[in-house]
This record gives C-alpha cells, structure tokens and sequence, in this order.
C-alpha cells in the first residue's frame, strides 16, 4: 500500500499496525475530550471520537495528506468500560468480563478537508472465568494500566480470552483489512 497520511494517534501499537499494511504515516496531535453524550450509543460514541481525532489532527497538519483517527471502546452489558482508575477499578472491570462475552468496537476515520470517511467494526471477545489470583496477578504484571477494561489482548491478558469473533487487530486498536479498505476507498474519492 503506497500511500502516506497522517496519524492522529500516539498509539504504539496503531503505529505498529500501520506498519504492518505497509502505510506511511507522520504523526500529528490530537487532543479531544473522551466523554459520552447523554443518551449516545457506543457505536455513535467511538465513531464520533475517532472523527474528532481525524478532525482534530487534520487541523494540526499541513493539510497536505488525509489525517487518520481511531477509537476503541470496550462494551459490556451496555456499559463502556474505560481505563482503570486504580487496582480496585481494574479488578471490578475484570471480574465483569469473567466467564462472559463482550464487544470491542473500534472506529476507524480519515479526513482531508471536505471529505471524510469513516468505519465502524465489532468484534466479540469471550474471556474464561477468573480467579482472583488472576486477577491480582495480571495487575501486578502492570498491563492493565491505561488499558480499556484493564486489558491488553497482545499481551498476558491472551491466556484469558478463549474465543475471538471478528477482527483480532481491531481489538488491538486499528482493524487491519478495514482500514486498508478505507484508506484505498479514500484515496479512490479524493483523487477523482
């Protein structure tokens, strides 16, 4: 894929999968206020953020390339699970995943100027039940941190999760085979 954009992201691993589709990218800051409206779905929820990043970061470049923004949201029982606060926010996230399944949403956007195009990917994790020795040994482990719900699926937390439906990198952030559709479908419209 021979196109070059920028990432609205600082994201180690949105960079490493970037890299890995073979996008060249520069990033570029975008800083967004991260908090659901009332009354607004999940799906609405991480769409609109990863606009508001693309949107964001597109104001910071040199408007040169399009701009790519991406959000991932953990849901469970309609409830977004966020980044733990604390070990005792974490180990609550943690025990409601336990023996259950839950969605990961990531939502995908770029923009350059006028245009924009964006997509939407669900997938569907199911974790093992967990021990509270799991759990307080995957908090000292330090992965949870800064994590949505308190997990990594690229890390430790792997030996959890003993079903996956739908798109493993984009539980990791950036749904690979999306994003190369988009950006390609993208580069399609603009350059007509």
């Amino acid at each position: 894929m021979n196109v070059s954009i920028y990432l609205a992201s600082s994201s180690p691993r949105r960079s490493e999968l970037l890299n890995q589709i073979g996008v060249l990218f520069d990033r570029v800051k975008a800083a967004i206020e991260e908090k659901p409206e009332t009354g607004e779905s999940a799906q609405d929820y991480v769409l609109r953020l990863a606009l508001q990043k693309a949107q964001a970061g597109f104001k910071n470049s040199d408007k040169e390339r399009p701009v790519l923004g991406a959000d991932t949201i953990i849901v469970i029982d309609q409830k977004i699970l966020e980044k733990p606060r604390d070990k005792k926010h974490a180990r609550e996230m943690l025990q409601l995943l336990s023996g259950r399944v839950h969605q990961v949403f990531t939502a995908v956007a770029l923009v350059q100027g006028v245009y924009t195009k964006s997509t939407l990917v669900k997938t569907e994790v199911s974790f093992k039940k967990l021990s509270e020795q799991d759990i307080s040994d995957y908090w000292r482990s330090g992965e949870p941190v800064g994590k949505a719900a308190g997990y990594a699926i690229q890390g430790i937390a792997g030996k959890f999760i003993n079903n996956i439906s739908g798109s493993y990198s984009g539980v990791v952030g950036l749904p690979l085979f999306e994003t190369a559709e988009l950006i390609r479908e993208f580069m399609e419209e603009v350059n007509h």
